[in-house]
């Protein structure tokens, strides 16, 4: 039963790695491990006039001069 516990908390832990900054705090809106993006929605629009869900992922793209969209 104990082995189940530490197993489980470690399968957590290593899963929840890839939300933090590893830290212990939410990673901001930029690339995380491995470059993936946070599941951030905050839309923005860029030069080219494509949208994309959050700043992380325009810079992903490299997309140049991003605005918030909506404001």
């Amino acid at each position: 039963m104990l082995r189940m516990l530490i197993i489980s908390s470690v399968a957590i832990g290593l899963m929840a790695g890839g939300f933090m900054d590893g830290k212990g705090t939410p990673a901001e809106n930029g690339p995380t491990i491995e470059g993936r993006c946070p599941l951030i929605y905050a839309p923005v629009i860029c030069d080219h006039g494509k949208t994309y869900p959050n700043q992380c992922e325009a810079d992903q793209h490299h997309a140049k001069n991003c605005q918030p969209l909506g404001l």
